[in-house]
């Protein structure tokens, strides 16, 4: 397609400028095979992005070129299509009507009333809860970590210890784990830091990634998120939930019986079934 349409403005004057204004309009024939206005408007609207731009002069000479090429390669084995072929083409006509099916499914328009319907199955009963900013140093033992309590105790900066003794990836930043809530931690580590008060420094903790002390740097009520900033992903999910309720209708509505049979798995890989 890259050297059909590169090569097409070099050809684009051949066209002569289109009158009709018909889907069905018949651009070409090639060995009694009709390629249409249609067929050239499908084949633009799957082209790459890169392509888009291009003027539509171009387009249509590259396009059309492009089908006639195919059809005079097609038209030349149809009749005598390899197995693999065959069952290739199915392949491709079912996955290509069902994709374009589901795809208008799923991007036909929510309402309103049945985002804000979602909206509120999801947050609607969600109670504010706390998130919590805490800052911890990792050491091996428990002395270590006493020892480093000791010097807080005494004055000493806890942001500087992390960096000079944390073993943790958090370490050369002061400590600092941002903010989390509740689950996002380690049991034994979340407990202690929600039994700190801002600014206390907690004994030390062991977790089994070695032993820990922890300052509570703040707190925050952690409220549901608005509407908007979740409407993204709340559509994501109605249209998803769309396609497998009319994907799960269509299944129940239609006959399908799946043979019962043993069949060694690693048949899948045999190609030479293909063979005729």
């Amino acid at each position: 397609m890259k050297r059909i349409l590169a090569s097409a403005a070099l050809s684009a004057c051949l066209i002569t400028p289109a009158i009709a204004q018909d889907a069905d309009t018949v651009l070409a024939t090639v060995n009694g095979q009709e390629i249409t206005l249609g067929h050239l408007i499908v084949a633009q609207s799957q082209l790459p992005e890169q392509y888009q731009s291009l003027p539509d002069d171009v387009l249509l000479t590259g396009i059309l070129e492009q089908l006639v090429q195919q059809e005079v390669v097609a038209s030349a084995v149809r009749d005598d299509l390899s197995t693999s072929m065959q069952l290739g083409l199915e392949n491709e006509e079912r996955a290509y009507v069902a994709a374009l099916t589901l795809d208008e499914v799923a991007m036909a328009e929510i309402p309103e009333e049945e985002l804000q319907a979602e909206y509120d199955a999801q947050f609607g009963d969600v109670e504010a809860g706390t998130e919590y900013n805490a800052s911890h140093i990792l050491v091996e033992t428990e002395g270590e970590a006493q020892s480093l309590i000791d010097e807080l105790e005494g004055g000493a900066d806890f942001a500087t210890l992390a960096r000079e003794h944390s073993t943790g990836p958090s370490g050369p930043n002061g400590g600092q784990l941002g903010w989390f809530n509740a689950g996002m931690m380690v049991p034994s580590f979340e407990e202690a830091v929600f039994d700190l008060e801002v600014g206390e420094a907690s004994g030390p903790v062991e977790t089994q990634f070695g032993w820990h002390v922890i300052i509570l740097n703040d707190t925050r009520d952690q409220a549901a998120p608005a509407l908007e900033e979740v409407r993204d992903q709340l559509v994501e999910g109605l249209r998803q939930a769309r396609v497998d309720a009319y994907v799960q209708q269509l299944t129940d509505e239609s006959d399908v019986t799946r043979a019962e049979l043993d069949i060694d798995p690693a048949l899948l890989r045999n190609t030479d079934l293909l063979d005729n």
